[in-house]
């Protein structure tokens, strides 16, 4: 269970936010800019944090904000950080989302319920299939 306060989160962007295929801009992952929406109204600060850097930088922050999102920071830990390269590029938040997770990318409606401690009123269904044995 996470707190109510509002929080500093790391996102990042290919295979995280997008479809993982740089160096171009993959297609949205399902939820991830309503899930991304929703947190900024909840008053979270997000920052997107990513390995592009220049011009593919700015097309994915572009991206984002073509789909509803402006970024408190980008690659940085606030927005008047300047990075210098004399200290770490690690950055400081309360949590980081990314496709390179152990255990890999949950999705986003389950990161958002992890955030706030909220539960899904859509009970999904399993599919009866071939392999449906293998589900418990």
């Amino acid at each position: 269970m996470i707190a109510k306060e509002s929080l500093l989160i790391a996102i990042d962007f290919d295979g995280t936010i997008v479809e993982d295929a740089y160096p171009k801009i993959g297609s949205p992952k399902i939820f991830a800019f309503e899930t991304l929406k929703r947190l900024e109204k909840d008053g979270h600060r997000l920052i997107l944090w990513t390995y592009r850097s220049g011009k593919r930088l700015k097309e994915a922050v572009a991206f984002c904000k073509e789909n509803g999102i402006d970024f408190y920071a980008v690659n940085h830990s606030f927005p008047e950080e300047i990075f210098e390269g004399k200290v770490s590029r690690k950055i400081n938040a309360d949590y980081f989302i990314d496709d390179r997770n152990i255990g890999g990318f949950l999705g986003w409606g389950e990161i958002y319920q992890l955030l706030t401690n909220e539960t899904s009123n859509v009970e999904l269904k399993k599919k009866k299939g071939l392999f449906s044995f293998l589900r418990k």
